[in-house]
């Protein structure tokens, strides 16, 4: 059979392919296009060709490779748009496309940025500070004594021990000493970040959390301001209809010192088994700022007075949320972060 044979019968096999399926299709590419068809097989019988001749043989398989190109384009946007295997149901190319799965701001994230937003419209800055601290900026700035347990191994991650004392902050109260330090009063801030502490892990309890805390340094700063200043946050977070009570209560670096409950929004204060029949949920601990704690950063006590605040911020979001497993903040599970994409 000589060429021009060839080249015509090639055509008539492609003009007789038929291609109704997506398989069908990739055999109709490899059999005429792919890196071995039939096609590069007539150029390698172009040297038998004459050389007066060989233009027009050229020429004759250039348009074969050209038909080929174009009947593939043909049954490709054919086997497209047809579901089914045929060429009735087309696509709607004006319908939507898949939508991407989109992820969720962490519940612990969410709470965050809402007691930030809250304190912020009151004046409250954002302050930040390392979470591996020195002895003095942990403990001994904020008044803590020398026996105090929370020194002890067993309460406190220590890095270094000794003389120049390291460890992972228990509190972010050292980021207030280090801005009392750096600064001069007014001073308004919170201070919000994660802190360590030696517990075993439970549903109640962490090796790790979150903490948001608040200073506030002026003259003539009263107890009366601390609880007006706590009454808003209490209502902006849980609603106008949430109330506060203070307990007296013991921290190092403030007197007098108080627990801060708020009424149950679950129960509106009647008694239920979140709140154990109270009505009264705890939520933060606070007080004045101990005068030696002012002196410690350079402070006059005698000018200046301050309030100072603090709470967990998983804590607060187990009230809103109702979670009832400190856990599941650290453990990544997507049907639980999922939960918490209608929440932004």
């Amino acid at each position: 059979m000589g060429l021009k044979e060839k080249i015509e019968s090639i055509r008539s096999e492609m003009n007789a392919f038929k291609v109704a399926s997506a398989e069908e299709l990739e055999t109709f590419r490899i059999r005429f296009l792919g890196s071995k068809n039939v096609i590069k097989d007539l150029y390698r019988e172009m040297k038998e060709v004459p050389k007066e001749m060989r233009k027009d043989f050229g020429q004759l398989i250039n348009a074969l490779k050209n038909e080929s190109e174009e009947a593939f384009t043909s049954f490709k946007n054919q086997v497209g748009s047809d579901q089914s295997g045929g060429a009735s149901e087309k696509i709607d190319l004006s319908r939507p496309g898949e939508e991407f799965p989109l992820g969720s701001r962490h519940p612990l994230s969410l709470v965050r940025n809402e007691i930030i937003e809250i304190f912020s419209r009151i004046g409250f800055n954002v302050s930040e500070g390392p979470e591996i601290e020195d002895d003095w900026h942990n403990f001994s700035a904020l008044n803590f004594p020398p026996e105090h347990p929370a020194r002890d191994m067993q309460d406190t991650f220590f890095i270094e021990k000794g003389e120049n004392e390291m460890a992972l902050r228990t509190h972010t109260s050292s980021v207030q000493v280090r801005v009392m330090e750096n600064s001069q009063p007014p001073i308004r801030t919170i201070s919000p970040g994660r802190v360590y502490r030696n517990e075993a892990i439970s549903a109640r309890a962490h090796c790790f959390f979150h903490q948001v805390e608040g200073l506030y340094i002026d003259k003539d700063v009263s107890f009366a301001d601390l609880k007006q200043t706590l009454q808003y946050f209490a209502q902006e977070l849980f609603g106008k209809k949430a109330k506060i009570r203070l307990r007296p209560s013991y921290f190092p670096f403030t007197e007098p010192s108080a627990e801060v409950d708020v009424s149950c929004t679950l129960c509106n204060g009647k008694g239920c088994n979140v709140c154990k029949y109270t009505g009264w949920l705890e939520i933060l601990g606070c007080g004045m700022v101990d005068p030696a704690v002012l002196k410690s950063s350079g402070i006059d006590p005698h000018t200046y007075s301050g309030f100072a605040f603090g709470m967990g911020i998983e804590r607060i979001a187990q009230l809103k949320y109702r979670v009832g497993d400190l856990r599941l903040y650290s453990e990544n599970d997507i049907r639980f972060l999922d939960q918490f994409k209608s929440a932004y």
